[in-house]
This record gives C-alpha cells, structure tokens and sequence, in this order.
C-alpha cells in the first residue's frame, strides 16, 4: 500500500513535497527526522554524573563488574532527582547500592528498611570519593523473599521500560519471566551459578 499523495493537501492546494517518489521520500524523512526527538519524559533519563561518586547514573552499569554482595541496609536515602540508595553493611565492607529513580521504587513496592538483611547483585565500581558502590541489577530482601529487578541481564534499565522480555527484545513490563521481578532460577530469585 503506497502512500496516495494526492490527496495530501494543505489548505486547497496539493503540497509540492509530496508529488512524486522524491517529494515522499522528503516526507517519510521529515516525520522520522520529527520524531526521533526524544518526549519530555524521556529528557529527564539522560545520563548524570553523580558529584560525590562521579559514577554515570542511570547508565555507570559495566556488565564484567557484576558480582552479588549480602549484608544489612542502613540509610535509606529517597531524593527527589537521581536514584535511591542505601549503604550496605556486608561485615567486611560497606557499599552505597544505588537503584532506581523513586517512582520506580515506589511502583515495585519496596519493602526495604534499616536493618533489613538483603543480597544485592549489579556492578561494582569504586567511585571517585573512594567508596564502594554497586549500581543494583536486583535486590532480594532476605526475610521476606522480596525480589526488587531494576534491570534486565544486560544491565538495562527497566523504568525506561525497555526491559528485555521473554522473547528477547526490548519492551518488557519491568518483570522478567522469572515471575514476581526476579531475574533468574525461579519465582523472585537470584538464580545461581553467575551470569548467562
């Protein structure tokens, strides 16, 4: 089905860009060139450095950092720009996790407070301040088997949704086929046995 340029008119007048194989190509390229731009509520989502840490957020996420880290949540921070984060006592070292933004921890219904025994698995960096830092892939509450997916294997991250699905592709819900927000080896776990 072709694209009927006759009866593209403006006001009473056929419009000159649309007669012909080069006036529709003009117009396929001007309404991708449109809307390529990205919504307003996709401009908030560009990547920031964070000042004290230095690390890229959302984005800072390195795949062959990814380890798992288990240990006790203490100052829970929710700003209102940028993601909330937690420290992480693992009785060795102290990590700061960072998340999501607050809507998505809201959404996810986050049941994660001072003291809460919790496994943490996403990358690992040092910032710049000279502290540990874990850029949260999933976070599982010990005590109550709540699992928390903040992005897909890749290191993607689900509020944009852009999740992988279980096909494969992007465009998932922000729940992976695990079930419950769990990344792998069942309903809300963290699997076992590292990455895929």
């Amino acid at each position: 089905m072709g694209l009927d340029t006759e009866h593209l008119q403006i006001g009473k007048a056929v419009s000159p860009l649309c007669r012909g194989a080069a006036g529709r190509a003009a117009l396929l390229f001007l309404i991708c060139f449109v809307t390529s731009f990205p919504s307003p509520g996709r401009a908030q989502e560009k990547d920031v450095v964070l000042p004290e840490s230095g690390i890229h957020y959302p984005g800072g996420f390195d795949p062959n950092t990814v380890g798992e880290v288990r240990g006790t949540a203490y100052e829970i921070s929710r700003p209102s720009s940028g993601p909330v984060q937690f420290r992480l006592d693992t009785g060795r070292e102290i990590y700061t996790v960072l998340t999501s933004p607050g809507g998505y921890w809201n959404d996810l219904g986050a049941s994660i407070s001072d003291k809460t025994e919790v496994v943490v698995q996403g990358s690992k960096s040092m910032g710049k301040d000279g502290r540990l830092y874990i850029v949260a892939q999933e976070v599982r509450n010990v005590s109550n088997g709540q699992s928390l997916a903040f992005r897909d294997e890749d290191g993607f991250p689900l509020w944009k949704g852009g999740g992988r699905g279980p096909g494969g592709a992007r465009g998932g819900t922000g729940s992976s086929p695990g079930g419950m927000g769990g990344m792998r080896g069942g309903p809300g776990g963290m699997g076992r046995g590292g990455r895929r």
